[in-house]
């Protein structure tokens, strides 16, 4: 999901590299959520039943299928100085990309996919919702689910990234039990969260900190957005989480340590910022 609540008029082999990857990193798994109720999928928000203080922050990488002559015209769906500066404060991460997004910024797909900090889930290809009345998204058929996953994930290996993970955030955040089956047949896990930054389309970056740290708690999941034009006060509001929240005593993981903390949920439907 692009967590972000852009209305839409603003609306696979590896590369050859991987095989090069040091034996651990191919060795290890990311975490697999236990089985929901039969034929869906279950849905991770957050570790729940854990006293350690971890959090988890991730970044939604949104863009539509259609917003494609806009990013020729110069908008801006990505934002290198927000991923810099999770290298410079080393914050482990994990980014939900688009297809859309990842076709747009192939190199930035494949840096952000190689650097051992990341780890990238898919967002659908077109960032369309996969219910309707979902913030005024366009909608996917049932029968193309299968295929928006699919497609994403292609176009994500397609730039180079490998370290790729079997989760899925729903456009929007809107899913119901028809698309949970789908990511049941694709065997992935759908992640949620229980912190909503309000980054989206945010002016405020003080506002954006503020809501985070009001919010969070041990197990943690943070969602955020890594596109300038949707998200433009983020990385001013991460300069203040970071160090706010290690201060704290929180230290910041993957999701797929975060969800080695506990049994993720099922829930039969949702909705959020994304």
């Amino acid at each position: 999901m692009e967590s972000s609540t852009r209305p839409p008029s603003r609306s696979p082999s590896p590369s050859p590299s991987a095989k090069a990857a040091p034996p651990a990193q191919e060795e290890r798994k990311p975490a697999a959520a236990a089985p929901g109720p039969p034929g869906l999928t279950p849905v991770f928000k957050r570790a729940r039943d854990t006293t350690d203080k971890v959090v988890a922050l991730t970044f939604d990488a949104d863009m539509t299928a259609d917003e494609g002559p806009r990013a020729a015209a110069g908008e801006h769906f990505d934002n290198p100085e927000l991923i810099a500066l999770l290298r410079l404060l080393k914050v482990h991460t994990t980014v939900f990309m688009t297809g859309r997004w990842a076709e747009q910024y192939p190199s930035q797909a494949r840096s952000i996919g190689t650097d051992p900090l990341f780890e990238v889930a898919n967002h659908s290809y077109s960032h369309y919702a996969f219910t309707p009345r979902c913030y005024g998204l366009p909608v996917v058929r049932k029968a193309d689910m299968r295929a928006e996953v699919e497609r994403a994930d292609a176009s994500i290996r397609r730039t180079g990234a490998l370290n790729v993970v079997p989760y899925f955030r729903f456009p929007g955040g809107c899913y119901d039990d028809a698309a949970l089956r789908t990511l049941a047949a694709e065997r992935m896990t759908a992640v949620q969260w229980d912190v909503v930054s309000g980054d989206a389309f945010a002016t405020d970056a003080d506002a954006v900190a503020k809501q985070v740290l009001d919010g969070v708690k041990p197990g943690s999941l943070i969602v955020m957005h890594c596109t300038r034009s949707a998200a433009p006060v983020t990385a001013d509001a991460v300069r203040q989480v970071v160090p706010e929240l290690r201060e704290r005593g929180y230290r910041f993981v993957k999701v797929s340590d975060l969800m080695g903390q506990k049994r993720p949920s099922v829930e039969a439907g949702g909705t959020g910022s994304g």
